[in-house]
């Protein structure tokens, strides 16, 4: 009692503190948006459910195997490409060209590439991105000039086949989409900084309807996970999505949406048997991580980073403030895209801390953005 005496008084304080600043109405607000965000959910469930019943029906229909072009990015890559490399060796289905592109590292990237003789990989080797290019995009380009495949497989350094059969599947994936179809994808994820990674997934999951993104007209709904995503080569060659966005951080995300406009829809497939993201070694590096795109994602504007933090905030960590119903409605939500998404227990119910740490992200990104400290893997990151 005399433990939670302090505690209960603080909750009180809190309570009596935030009401008149945000009322009753901010509670029935609160509700209505969990509910939206419920809602999303499950009819993305949905989605990902008939997406894999599709898959899994295309499955050995094609006697002939498409040449598959796969191509990875690659600076100070070394640790990784010892998982990713093996991975991708080793499938059974074997009609693929692997283009790893080494992007100026100052690790043992090189090395460790060149200790695979096998016929299949295309090892290219750059001084680093030309003025109005950053490196992962142009390293991309470039590779995509030595694509032979019909179709093409984009793989970052971090990610690993999960066993022999995962490029089959992909490629069964992707055939049994709809015409004009880019596949972006929901892999695992591995690692530390989950409690960071577990909110991107919340938001893909959670507020994105994939069930509407090809019927709707808003290019916003062009959402690209640039860890793992596939199209069909003469897509890619007539429309160059790369090139359409050489400066860009965040270019997975603005290629989504250029495709978007152009006709072609990404449908969100789950992935998490075929692959896994070995994201962050580090809570630290997963901050840094973050932080270099989260101001980015937010508008890469100071007014609309206002707008969506006080949006944020108001649905996922005054909650915790507030009354306990309104937290029940934060655990809930967060336990359910946790679960679909592979993450264990104990982040769910740590789930208050998560959103907290995520608005500090946000306020963090935005502060070194604006005052120009934001770098990665050496190099500094410009904001357009």
């Amino acid at each position: 009692r005399a433990t939670l005496g302090p505690l209960s008084h603080l909750s009180h304080c809190s309570r009596t503190a935030l009401q008149p600043l945000l009322g009753p109405f901010s509670d029935y607000f609160v509700v209505a948006s969990h509910f939206v965000i419920a809602l999303i959910f499950f009819s993305n469930l949905f989605y990902l459910w008939r997406r894999k019943t599709l898959s899994r029906k295309g499955e050995g229909i094609s006697t002939n195997q498409p040449l598959v072009s796969i191509l990875i990015p690659a600076r100070n890559e070394a640790k990784n490409l010892r998982r990713l490399l093996p991975s991708v060796l080793n499938q059974r289905f074997d009609n693929f060209q692997l283009i790893v592109y080494d992007d100026a590292s100052e690790d043992d990237t090189c090395a460790v590439i060149s200790a695979y003789a096998d016929e299949r990989i295309c090892t290219l080797r750059g001084t680093g991105p030309p003025d109005g290019w950053t490196g992962k995009v142009h390293a991309l380009h470039q590779a995509s000039r030595h694509a032979k495949g019909e179709l093409m497989l984009f793989l970052d350094a971090d990610t690993v086949l999960q066993d022999p059969g995962a490029l089959g599947r992909l490629v069964a994936a992707f055939q049994s989409l709809p015409a004009h179809s880019v596949l972006t994808s929901m892999p695992a994820y591995k690692g530390k900084g989950l409690t960071l990674v577990s909110l991107a997934t919340h938001s893909i999951l959670a507020s994105i309807p994939w069930l509407l993104v090809r019927w709707l007209p808003f290019s916003s709904l062009g959402v690209l996970n640039g860890q793992c995503w596939m199209i069909d080569a003469p897509t890619y060659q007539k429309h160059q999505p790369h090139a359409q966005v050489a400066g860009e951080i965040l270019e997975d995300v603005l290629i989504g949406r250029y495709l978007k406009k152009q006709g072609i829809s990404p449908a969100l497939v789950d992935v998490q048997s075929e692959v896994a993201v070995h994201m962050y070694d580090s809570f630290a590096e997963a901050w840094r991580g973050f932080r270099k795109n989260v101001y980015l994602l937010m508008g890469n504007n100071l007014l609309l980073f206002v707008g969506i933090f006080a949006l944020f905030a108001t649905i996922f960590v005054l909650p915790a403030f507030l009354e306990p119903r309104l937290l029940f409605l934060v655990y809930f939500n967060k336990l359910l895209t946790d679960h679909r998404s592979g993450f264990s227990f104990t982040i769910s119910l740590i789930a208050p801390l998560c959103y907290i740490l995520g608005s500090t992200l946000q306020l963090d990104s935005a502060w070194n953005h604006l005052t120009g400290r934001v770098t990665w893997k050496g190099r500094p990151v410009v904001s357009a």
